[in-house]
């Protein structure tokens, strides 16, 4: 299988390395060394330079790649947008979407292919700083702006620069079956299915933006032990603080309000249960019984230990239609 990728210049590195090497680990993973054929194809001849900077040859242009490409996806980068418009490359990407198995794009590749006019009437996503972008320059595209990646058919979309390698893990699943894909996960230190969506502003990354060191190390404990005493006085205790003083910090050390971290605890606190169904009238009604008499995160804890989440289904950060 031909997997090949459209790079232009200034396109980001990750975006381009990241899915290849993903789909190198699954062929050798899956004992079939030689299972993808990798190409790299740019607009003309000549050294293509990405965003940081570095160089590297590709292996065909526009012009002279073959028609035997099983999956082509289309590498995002800060200067795509002086690309994006160019008819040729339109054409070119609609000739192609006619005869491959699978056309996709990385980042703000999705771009590209809604030039294309290979988004109308379908799902997609790109990245975060992206989809109002997309969504207002062609309103028949349905955007979903926190989709790590979304499947629409033969088309796939992923979100910003690291999700390509989600989706070319999808991919490999998709030719390879899970046990394989689980493996390369393991193998390259990544998600089989990653937690939640490509919004920027988790939990986690708000704990790490705190001024305090003691405000920091709190604020991580706490995304990690929504089953422990979350009162004021044990935080307070915790960071070595008087619970007046700690009252007092906490929440300038917070980016936004304290409603909004209480808000990330629950999405850390969803993101182990993510993927179920949702709950049954009578699961909501148990957990109901849960949720008031208990503490906000502790009955958000409750709620998930009595499976009132449900059982297995597709994690909701991805979208797969069609």
């Amino acid at each position: 299988m031909k997997i090949a990728v459209v790079a232009f210049p200034g396109f980001q590195m990750l975006d381009l390395a990241g899915p290849l090497d993903v789909f190198h680990e699954g062929a050798r993973q899956a004992g079939q060394p030689d299972a993808y054929k990798i190409e790299i194809i740019a607009p003309a001849q000549g050294m293509l330079t990405a965003s940081n900077g570095m160089r590297i040859e590709p292996d065909v242009t526009l012009e002279t790649a073959s028609d035997d490409i099983d999956t082509l996806l289309v590498a995002g980068g800060p200067a795509l947008w002086k690309q994006a418009q160019d008819e040729t490359i339109g054409a070119w990407l609609a000739r192609q979407a006619r005869t491959v198995r699978r056309i996709g794009s990385v980042c703000s590749g999705a771009m590209m292919l809604a030039h294309a006019g290979l988004l109308d009437g379908r799902s997609a996503t790109t990245h975060w700083n992206t989809t109002d972008r997309l969504a207002r320059m062609f309103p028949g595209v349905q955007v979903e702006p926190d989709r790590i990646y979304v499947k629409d058919g033969n088309v796939y979309t992923s979100a910003g620069v690291t999700a390509g390698l989600d989706l070319a893990l999808a991919l490999v699943e998709e030719d390879f079956g899970r046990v394989v894909a689980l493996r390369v996960a393991r193998e390259l230190v990544m998600f089989l299915k990653r937690p939640g969506g490509q919004s920027q502003f988790s939990a986690r990354l708000a704990a790490q933006t705190a001024e305090r060191n003691a405000i920091r190390e709190v604020q991580g404990w706490l995304v990690e032990n929504l089953a422990g005493d979350l009162s004021v006085d044990a935080l307070a205790a915790r960071a070595g603080m008087s619970t007046r003083n700690f009252a007092r910090v906490f929440r300038p050390g917070m980016p936004g309000d304290a409603g909004r971290f209480r808000r990330g605890r629950a999405h850390r606190c969803r993101a182990p249960a993510a993927g179920r169904f949702a709950p049954s009238a009578k699961a909501r009604g148990g957990a109901g019984r849960l949720w008031r008499s208990q503490q906000p995160a502790a009955r958000l804890f409750a709620a998930r230990r009595s499976g009132a989440f449900g059982l297995s289904a597709p994690l909701p950060q991805h979208s797969v239609t069609g």
